[in-house]
Formats: C-alpha cells, structure tokens, sequence
C-alpha cells in the first residue's frame, strides 16, 4: 500500500505550504486564441464611417466657432457704436492721452511752478535757471522729488483734460453738422468759440486737483517744521478742506478759468488752424503736418496761457496768516503787486519750460 507523501513531511512544512498556497495552485491559464481575421470589406465600410464622423464634427467646431466669432463681434461693434459709447469715447481717449502726457513732462511742470515762485515779491530777487531748479530739488531730497503731485496731476488730466478735449470735440461735431446743413465751412472763429467754451467748462470741474497739485509742489520751499508733507491728492484735499474749508479747494479758479480758456483758445483752435493750413499749402507728410501744427498751437497756447499760469500758481500757493491775511486779495491784485514789485517781464518767466510743458499737449 502506496504511503500518503504528505504524512512523511513535516507538520509545519505542510502548514506553510498551505499559508503560501502552495498546496493546491491554480492551473495555468491558456492564452486566449487570437482573433479571427476581419473582413477587408467590413474594415473599409467602418473606417470610412469613422473618417465621414470626424469631419462631420470638425465641420461643426469650425461652424460653432465662426457663429461664436461673429456673435462676439457684432456684440462688439454694437457696443462701440451704442450712442452713450460714442459720446463717452472723446472723454475717455482726451483723460487718457492727458494722464500720459504727464506723467511724462511732470518734472518739468515741478520746475515751471518752482520758477515762478522764485523771488516773490522782490524785483531784485533771485532769478535760477531750469537747470539750477533741478539741482536744487534733487539735493534736498531725491530725483523721484521731481515727481511731488504726480498723483493730483493726474487727477487734474483724468478730470479736466478729459472733460476739455470731450467737449470740444462734442462742439466741434455740433459745428460740422450745422456747418454741412447750411452747406458753409467751420472757419477760425468758431474753433476759437469752441477751444474758450470747453476749457472755460472744464476748468471749474478740475480746480480742486489743480490746487492740490501746487500744494504738493510748493511745499518743499517752505521751512522744514511748516511743510505739510502731503502724502497724496486725497490727503492734500482732504487736509486743506478740513483745515481752511471746502470752499477753499476752488481758490484761484477764476484766473484758472481764464488761463484754461487761453489756453485752450491757442492749443485747440491754432492747432486746427495750422493743420488746416499746412494741408492745404505744404505737400508734408500727415505725421509731419501733425507735429508742426502741434508746436506752432504750443507756442501760441504758451504766450496768452502763461501770464494767467503764474497768477494762478501765486494765488493757490499762497495760505491764510494768522491774522487772516493773505499776500494777493485775487486776480487783478496779484497782477498789479507782480509787475509794479517785479516787473511786467516776471509773467514769461521761464517761457521755455513752460513750452516745453504744454506742447505734448497740443
């Protein structure tokens, strides 16, 4: 009688075999036959179904994304030709192009302002040049000093430059329509009309920023423990209407409105005058015929603008004393005390910086 293998082999080889599963393993498991070879007819019919599908929904992407596309553009145009955009647009682009003009000349306007603040009240006083003006605000602080009010000037262009250049061009338009309808040409004078209307308008809008900028800029000729030390435009405004009243935020606006209207009425209707004059007379190019025009409408802008300019700066600069008084009661005021104290010539001091300023915004 054969004997059971299993009973002549150790008791614990027998239970790790069974803990291993080793003592019945699995049979092996056969491969699985191979597919039977398709029919080549059958294999073209489904390819060919599954080519027609792709480009069946190819065909409908680029039908989804054409609708899409034009969808989206007529969504545009509708919205740049919806006449509240239209209207708003002239005031959009003139703040834009205002702001960026000055950020880039701001360090020329710190000058120009310091220029005219120099020597006041002395005929005999100092007289510094542009260059001599920078070297003075970098020694006593740091280059970036040149940029003090950066932030009330832009405030001044986001709000007067674009309220100006939007309501010229809103006049201008109203001009051209009744000009075709009665079949005549805009001519000098109602540009002129236009250029005084829009600044005149825009001005009293933008004088709270305006005096906050010749604040923030003035400050640093003042003695150290007296400045103010403006951290920005909202706080230059909201000190000095807390400390002299709101009403004070519109000091100097008078000769501002006056200076803007100068201004406007050499910048705007010169400008348009000499473009006008250069297309018709010079075989120019239209970027060069642009950028004549720009100089000549910035000299003449400087030249009736600058006067006013000074005065304006003098008269928001100037502060309450103690006792209440102040160093000019107002315009006329200022311009007499300026030239019988320093002469009729201190009005153009620093023309050139003042050009230089004025003509990116031509």
């Amino acid at each position: 009688m054969p004997t059971d293998p299993s009973s002549t082999v150790p008791l614990y080889i027998l239970i790790a075999q069974d803990f291993l599963g080793l003592q019945n393993p699995s049979p092996p498991q056969t491969a699985p036959n191979p597919p039977s070879p398709a029919d080549p007819v059958t294999m073209s019919t489904t390819t060919s179904k599954a080519l027609d599908a792709a480009k069946s929904t190819s065909q409908q992407a680029k039908n989804s994304l054409k609708t899409m596309t034009e969808e989206t553009s007529v969504t545009t145009s509708s919205i740049l030709h919806h006449p509240y955009t239209r209207t708003a647009l002239p005031f959009i682009n003139g703040g834009l192009a205002g702001m960026t003009a000055t950020t880039v000349i701001q360090p020329i306007d710190m000058i120009k302002v310091r220029l005219q603040l120099a020597g006041e009240g002395a005929k005999t006083g100092p007289r510094p040049s542009p260059l001599q003006v920078t070297r003075d605000i970098i020694a006593q602080g740091k280059v970036a000093d040149l940029y003090t009010g950066l932030s009330a000037g832009l405030l001044r262009q986001a709000v007067y430059t674009t309220a100006r250049l939007g309501f010229f061009d809103t006049f201008m338009n109203l001009l051209k329509t009744r000009a075709e309808a009665s079949g005549s040409q805009i001519g000098f004078k109602e540009r002129a009309a236009a250029g005084l209307t829009a600044g005149g308008l825009a001005a009293m809008v933008g004088n709270p920023a305006d005096l906050a900028l010749i604040r923030m800029q003035s400050d640093g000729l003042k003695p150290l423990a007296q400045r103010a030390h403006y951290n920005s435009v909202v706080d230059a405004l909201s000190r000095i209407a807390k400390a002299e009243g709101v009403t004070a935020l519109w000091s100097g606006a008078y000769p501002t409105v006056v200076r803007a209207m100068a201004l406007n009425f050499g910048q705007l209707a010169f400008f348009s005058e000499a473009k006008n004059q250069l297309k018709s007379q010079t075989q120019l190019s239209s970027q060069t015929q642009t950028l004549t025009a720009s100089a000549i409408a910035g000299f003449f802008a400087s030249f009736f603008s600058l006067p006013f300019d000074f005065v304006k700066t003098r008269l928001q600069k100037q502060q309450k004393a103690k006792d209440g008084s102040v160093p000019y009661k107002g315009m006329a005021d200022c311009f007499r005390k300026v030239a019988k104290d320093e002469g009729i010539l201190r009005f153009y001091r620093g023309f050139g910086t003042y050009y230089i300023r004025i003509a990116p915004h031509a």
